[in-house]
């Protein structure tokens, strides 16, 4: 009889064993892929935008706009995308972009390019497959707007892109080029149709750029002299915020810094024209057609801010995903007519969850080894060591 107890109170020694440990597990595998993304995104706020009564001016007091603005979330393919790969970075992704849609409530969303990795060559069903993912991912209610841009993963390189896979790409995502809300106006370029070289593509874009333009400028001389424009509705006479994959030209990102700029070892690397960032003739031409107030573009995957021209502000938004940044990030705009601020916002950075996991994995093995003997706790190897110095 005595032997049955001492089997059941071992047993059930065991199993209370085997649910601590369960428990041990489930909570460290919830602190890393979901509350650890709460924690770290809870910490940005939404910048303050410079009122009229601020400036001290007496004027309306104008909307503004809450714009969230990330990059080159490289959704892996049929080809290069390993499933543990997909299955990690993907996930990381989503938990990070539903939970800022949470906790910070955007009321636009732009992606500024390379949305899928392998869009340039993936087949019918590939793409079929690679949108329906994104679509999951990066779901999002009907009063946010998702608007995106074209990167050269996308549709290819200038020498790879074809009208194919452009309207494949902007049947998915609307082919709007001139966004325009609560008084502001967003122009959004297919900056890789900015070659220069006179392509059909490429005549077509500029064109389209030139007709904004003259919009745009209609409406900054409809606010001098009403009843100038005549075709149609004007647009706000606000100068626009453009928004495109590559960045205006800069030799290089030698003039970047910050936690999230490129390694300092690359950072002095010459950009080549037309593929690390647009030509010096085409940034010249948006600067010049467009006038825009503000740049934000991407495919660098890190951070960098450069004044162009007449101190016109440009953001490289580094890359939303663990795949091209330990520390990935987004950035948060509060936008009016006339004024804006930006915020940046970091996600959970990889190597601290990879750290988490380490180290609760020798807990667990430590744990497991002192319960079945085989390791001395830390307290009795403490008393034999005290003991030691003692008899000393």
């Amino acid at each position: 009889m005595a032997a049955i107890r001492f089997g059941f109170g071992r047993l059930k020694r065991r199993s209370f064993l085997l649910l601590k440990l369960v428990a041990f597990v489930l909570a460290v595998l919830l602190f890393c892929e979901f509350l650890i993304y709460y924690l770290v995104i809870f910490q940005c706020n939404w910048p303050e935008v410079k009122t009229p009564a601020q400036r001290g001016e007496q004027k309306t007091l104008e909307p503004v706009l809450k714009a969230m603005f990330l990059a080159d979330t490289h959704l892996l393919g049929e080809v290069r995308g390993h499933w543990l790969d997909k299955l990690r970075r993907e996930w990381q992704m989503e938990r990070a972009f539903q939970t800022a849609l949470w906790l910070l409530q955007p009321e636009v969303v732009f992606i500024l390019g390379d949305i899928f990795d392998e869009g340039k060559w993936s087949t019918s069903q590939a793409w079929e497959d690679d949108v329906e993912r994104f679509q999951k991912m990066f779901r999002h209610p009907r009063h946010v707007l998702l608007k995106v841009v074209a990167g050269n993963h996308d549709i290819g390189f200038h020498y790879q892109m074809n009208r194919y896979r452009i309207k494949r790409f902007e049947k998915v995502f609307s082919p709007e080029r001139l966004f325009s809300w609560k008084g502001i106006n967003f122009v959004m370029v297919n900056s890789v149709a900015l070659e220069g070289d006179g392509c059909s593509i490429c005549s077509e874009a500029e064109a389209e750029l030139i007709e904004i333009s003259h919009q745009l400028n209609c409406s900054r001389e409809q606010a001098q002299r009403p009843g100038h424009c005549e075709d149609g509705q004007p647009l706000p006479a606000s100068a626009p915020v453009l928004l495109q994959h590559f960045p205006l030209y800069r030799r290089s990102d030698a003039n970047c810094s910050g936690e999230d700029a490129a390694p300092p070892e690359e950072r002095g690397t010459p950009f080549k024209e037309r593929y690390d960032a647009l030509s010096r003739e085409a940034s010249q031409k948006l600067l010049w057609w467009l006038r825009p107030r503000l740049v934000l573009s991407g495919h660098t995957h890190s951070a960098c801010e450069v004044l162009h021209g007449a101190g016109i502000p440009e953001l490289s938004v580094p890359s939303f995903s663990w795949r091209n940044r330990n520390n990935p990030s987004f950035i948060m705009g509060s936008i009016t007519p006339t004024e804006y601020a930006l915020a940046k916002c970091y996600l959970p950075c990889e190597d601290t969850v990879l750290i988490t996991y380490c180290g609760a994995a020798g807990f667990l093995v430590a744990f497991v080894l002192v319960h079945l003997g085989l390791l001395t706790s830390p307290f009795h190897f403490g008393c034999k060591l005290l003991r030691k110095f003692k008899t000393m």
